[in-house]
């Protein structure tokens, strides 16, 4: 007798890439908050009595209580309870730490009795400052348990399928985010004549990405509902916390962990004072410098779908990391030494998309590499570990960067400690894949099975 072959809703095309279209989405939104408040940093300073070292701290705010261990609690909650859980909860998160941060920046707040309380209290930093970094702290909770939901839910409706492919199309719509936010911000600030107004837009649509997110869920749980998988997890086996020391026992884990603390550490912290570099070093105004930035994520976003079909098709997983290693620390080289030699913005234009490749070289080949070294069942602890670790640089990184600005008064030495991020990334991508020749955890190989 015929063996009936059950379909599931992932086995349907439409499906598996509307329930992507749904989270992509909601990530994309979240992106444009992270980046908000980047290219307005000299308005900042100059209407709420910020210095770089006060903007240093607010960008380091974002990740100061994953740092603190939430991350880690984030995992486990999302190994736990499942992606439709925690999706909802990391949104609702996103919705409510952005609030407290729009909240924070306003003029009402700023003329509060409790703002002047609050800049005299515990630390000699502006009330506003306080307010939106308490925020910001809130929403990157929210924004890193996202992460790694989207991750994993793409790990669940495309295994065995396009799964590259999908976690670049995941990471290209979530960086069309930061250009159009780049794009957006100082136009709304402009327009309206404050800086509240560009924030309060993004606080609209991080709303819109929770009820996305609330959709995809209903999706989801009608694909456990055919597989039988019980309401709470994602696999049929059951998570216990004692399974978490398979991960720190992982050699390959904290290679690729800090391969990737490294990578970003030279990435995100860069966005944030990437306007304000381009203003002072072609002597530019702010609309323009962020202009011209706004093109980073561009080719990234182009090319990480390609190079996910490429991953899935062809392989060469570990060698796209060591190119994009390579590609990253010549640009930020350039950026310290060439540019300000030759300060035209064909050049920086230039730069910012080579620097685009790097960033879509790592991030499609790394993201798609954790599941074929780390078991199902604590897959979500694994993307909640290494986004923990990476939390911890791009906690400190903005706040040594900050301080590197306000002490030399350029940006030399701060691009040359991005540069140096990217040569140990090298040598921890290096080493990647010489353990994977070793092992033969199949780094190298096509995902998809033929």
């Amino acid at each position: 007798m015929a063996e009936t072959i059950k379909k599931y809703l992932n086995d349907s095309f439409v499906a598996r890439w509307c329930a992507l279209i749904l989270i992509a989405l909601a990530m994309f939104f979240a992106y444009m908050f992270v980046d908000v408040m980047s290219p307005l940093q000299s308005l900042v300073e100059s209407s709420r009595g910020w210095d770089s070292s006060v903007f240093g701290t607010y960008a380091a705010s974002e990740y100061i209580l994953n740092v603190c261990g939430f991350l880690i609690l984030a995992g486990i909650i999302l190994d736990k309870m499942g992606v439709r859980f925690t999706g909802i909860l990391s949104t609702s998160l996103m919705v409510a730490g952005a609030a407290i941060k729009y909240v924070g920046i306003t003029d009402w707040f700023q003329a509060t009795a409790f703002c002047e309380w609050l800049g005299s209290w515990w630390t000699a930093l502006p009330g506003s400052a306080k307010m939106a970094s308490l925020g910001f702290m809130i929403f990157g909770c929210g924004c890193e348990m996202a992460g790694i939901t989207v991750s994993k839910a793409i790990a669940k409706w495309f295994e065995g399928k396009e799964m590259a492919l999908a976690m670049g199309l995941e990471m290209a719509i979530a960086r069309l985010g930061v250009f159009a936010v780049l794009s957006a911000s100082p136009r709304l600030a402009d327009k309206f004549g404050n800086i509240e107004a560009p924030i309060l837009f993004c606080v609209i649509l991080l709303l819109i990405g929770l009820i996305n997110f609330i959709v995809f869920s209903v999706m989801d749980a009608k694909l456990d509902s055919q597989k039988g998988i019980v309401a709470g997890g994602d696999s049929e086996e059951e998570f216990k916390v004692s399974d978490l020391k398979k991960i720190f026992r992982s050699k390959m884990f904290w290679i690729v962990a800090l391969l990737c603390v490294l990578y970003y550490s030279a990435i995100f912290p860069f966005q944030r004072y990437a306007t304000n570099f381009l203003e002072s070093t072609l002597n530019i105004g702010t609309t323009e410098a962020a202009d011209l930035f706004r093109w980073f994520p561009i080719l990234a976003m182009v090319l990480t779908p390609f190079l996910g079909a490429f991953l899935d098709n062809k392989g060469k997983g570990a060698t796209m990391l060591m190119l994009g290693a390579i590609i990253m620390i010549a640009c930020h080289l350039s950026f310290a030494f060439l540019l300000p030699l030759f300060p035209q913005k064909w050049f920086a234009l230039l730069l910012i998309v080579v620097l685009g490749v790097s960033f879509s070289l790592v991030p499609a080949a790394l993201w798609p590499s954790v599941p074929k070294i780390i078991d199902p069942v604590i897959l979500g602890s694994a993307y909640s570990l290494i986004f923990w670790i990476q939390n911890v640089g791009l906690c400190f990184v903005p706040l040594i960067i900050g301080n590197a600005l306000k002490a030399t008064g350029g940006y030399t030495v701060p691009m040359i400690i991005f540069a140096s991020f990217g040569i140990v990334a090298f040598f921890m991508s290096l080493l990647l894949k010489v353990e994977d020749r070793k092992k033969g955890y199949g780094l190298e190989l096509p995902n998809i099975k033929k």
